[in-house]
């Protein structure tokens, strides 16, 4: 086992033990003296608090105070009563100033996934899914999106987000691609670094800077199709057809059936690339490699992560990923910690990880050395983030939340990331007089479908759910004003004559998903986008379709019957951008990050550093009109 801890004997004579002025508050002093006096002045107790997060909801502020928590965490949809930027500074200060109550008065770390903008928080701005970010190719606009999302996270007082995910997918039937950048590993490296670095800012104690978290180590996008275990109950309010209680996962959580070689060519090199960008936390993924789960895997968070890459921040379990161990809870506990995580996501029963983890520490199965080893990481960790000096939220920074330059932001991130896959005769860019336009489908109009999954609620909804501009509202205010635009969500458009119009616009789009809930078997179009579009193309002389998707789909049939297919991804909450590009203002410049198949036999990708090869991809990875 590693053993960092210095013998007592060894330890500097700088640090003081004076209770009236404690080293560990002076921010003069280094973090390494300030680390070690407080870790000397921790019982066990507060030592097992640190290394215990807690979701929100499982906790109140008198159960930091007690348990000594070092952290607190908002799951997808965490989001307090009222859901306002006063409701999360609320929220958090609770916590925070339970925490500071303590006896050595430690602040918490409050951690949430804000993996598209601050995404649980009703009036934030949501920016594309990384997937529309990978279709940009631009790690000045990355950076700028991890800047902006920072600000509105620090402006509530959240200064730990759980991103970016430097996933390399290549299964399009995985539920979490679109929280991937790209199947190119290179692509991964270069956008998940920018991001770190605008998270983060100039410096990592800055009042508007906050901690990012690379995710899921190691291999979660390359998992094998029918390989996950996990039986999910079906959260109460979201529908899925012929399932009542459990969903079954397919890929998501599953085992990566590689070979070391290649599980490094492909899959660590955006990790090297994030730790060199300056992540401080990083987290396992709930898949396994070759069948031991990462959770559990010493080798690999230890040896390689710690030991090989030299990685001295701190590894936090994903969501109750150490219970998925082994079914004896406390051999998990024990399994887990001694493979090196460091802080656990417990997420509900805090109680019984702690209890857990100090019989393990006093039964010896658990040494104190890398119980003093975890602590020293997480801590190492709160005093360069300048938790110490600023653990509370600073009010004038309120008014960054879904400000107006961060919403142009939105905008100009949704028009590069658009990708023209068809232009027949060119029907685009569109003429803002055109007689009549026909916008067709229930995505034209519907926030929710834009921004896709992790949005206000963990598995995202449609509907209005947070404020932003639809694409229908865009192409309202882009054409002139003797252009007729005519909505129709069905494309029936009964209220028309016989007539032809010029340009019918069909916006088509996946229902929102997240994690394993969106591994598809089939990720062909629905019977009723198929019938849409056909519908729509007797009614027009040029039919536009508009793709709304978490990843490629297989649109091989219906492709003929397009003039022009643009892959809009999940764009989020500024759909003005979509008609920026649909009329011209601005030119199409996105490149795919994917490949989109013809048929279902190109799934999955094979990584050429596996003998594959590039296939008559229907779009192959770097197209764009």
């Amino acid at each position: 086992m590693t053993q960092n801890k210095t013998p007592k004997s060894n330890r500097s004579d700088q640090v003081s033990f004076s209770s009236t002025h404690p080293v560990y508050q002076d921010p003069s002093v280094s973090i390494a003296a300030r680390v070690e006096d407080l870790l000397d002045r921790m019982t066990l107790d507060e030592k097992i608090g640190q290394m215990t997060q807690v979701e929100k909801n499982s906790l109140n502020p008198d159960t930091v105070k007690q348990f000594f928590i070092g952290s607190v965490l908002s799951g997808g949809g965490g989001y307090p009563p009222e859901n306002t930027p006063a409701g999360w500074v609320k929220m958090v200060g609770d916590f925070q100033e339970a925490a500071m109550q303590t006896r050595l008065g430690i602040p918490i770390l409050y951690g949430v996934d804000a993996v598209h903008g601050h995404n649980n928080l009703y009036g934030a701005v949501i920016y594309p899914h990384n997937i529309g970010l990978g279709a940009t190719r631009d790690p000045d606009l990355v950076y700028r999106i991890g800047r902006a999302t920072a600000e509105e996270l620090a402006a509530t007082g959240v200064y730990w987000n759980f991103a970016p995910t430097v996933a390399v997918p290549q299964d399009i039937r995985w539920g979490r691609t679109y929280e991937g950048f790209s199947q190119d590993n290179r692509i991964v490296a270069q956008l998940a670094s920018a991001y770190i670095k605008g998270l983060q800012g100039d410096r990592l104690n800055g009042p508007l800077s906050v901690l990012a978290n690379p995710k899921h180590y190691l291999g979660d996008g390359g998992t094998t199709w029918g390989s996950s275990q996990m039986l999910f109950p079906i959260p109460p309010g979201y529908i899925l057809e012929g399932v009542d209680n459990q969903f079954a996962f397919k890929i998501d959580q599953g085992d990566t059936r590689l070979d070391e070689a290649a599980l490094r060519e492909i899959h660590l090199t955006p990790y090297i690339a994030a730790l060199q960008a300056g992540a401080q936390v990083v987290m396992p993924s709930l898949s396994s490699w070759n069948g031991l789960k990462l959770h559990a895997h010493r080798y690999l968070l230890t040896e390689v992560l710690k030991g090989e890459l030299g990685f001295n921040g701190f590894i936090i379990s994903d969501w109750a990923g150490i219970d998925q161990v082994s079914a004896d809870y406390y051999q998990a506990v024990v399994t887990g910690i001694n493979a090196g995580i460091d802080m656990s996501m417990v997420p509900y029963d805090y109680e019984r990880f702690i209890s857990s983890l100090k019989r393990a520490v006093e039964k010896g199965d658990i040494l104190l050395d890398r119980i003093d080893d975890a602590v020293q990481r997480i801590l190492s960790v709160k005093f360069k983030v300048g938790l110490f000096e600023r653990p509370k939220p600073d009010p004038r920074h309120l008014s960054l939340i879904g400000s107006a330059a961060h919403r142009e932001l939105g905008r100009e991130a949704v028009a590069k990331s658009l990708v023209l896959l068809k232009n027949e005769a060119h029907a685009l860019p569109l003429s803002k007089s055109a007689a009549t336009i026909l916008v067709a489908g229930k995505a034209a109009n519907d926030i929710g479908l834009q921004c896709g999954g992790w949005t206000i609620e963990w598995l995202g909804q449609p509907g209005n759910i947070t404020p932003g501009t639809t694409i229908l509202s865009g192409i309202q205010a882009a054409v002139s004003s003797s252009a007729r635009v005519v909505y129709d969500s069905d494309g029936r458009f009964e209220q028309l004559s016989d007539e032809i119009a010029e340009v019918g616009i069909v916006v088509l789009a996946e229902i929102p998903y997240a994690e394993g809930f969106g591994d598809q078997p089939d990720p062909s179009l629905s019977k009723v986008d198929i019938l849409l579009i056909e519908r729509m193309r007797t009614l027009c002389q040029k039919l536009v379709v508009i793709l709304l998707s978490g990843r490629p789909l297989i649109i091989t049939e219906q492709l003929p019957d397009m003039d022009a297919l643009v892959a809009a991804w999940l764009p989020g909450t500024e759909g003005q951008g979509v008609a920026d590009v649909l009329f011209g203002d601005l030119p199409f410049s996105g490149r795919l990050s994917f490949s989109w198949p013809r048929s279902m036999d190109q799934i999955p990708i094979v990584s050429p550093s596996l003998g594959g090869r590039e296939t008559d991809a229907l779009f192959p990875i770097g197209f764009g009109l």
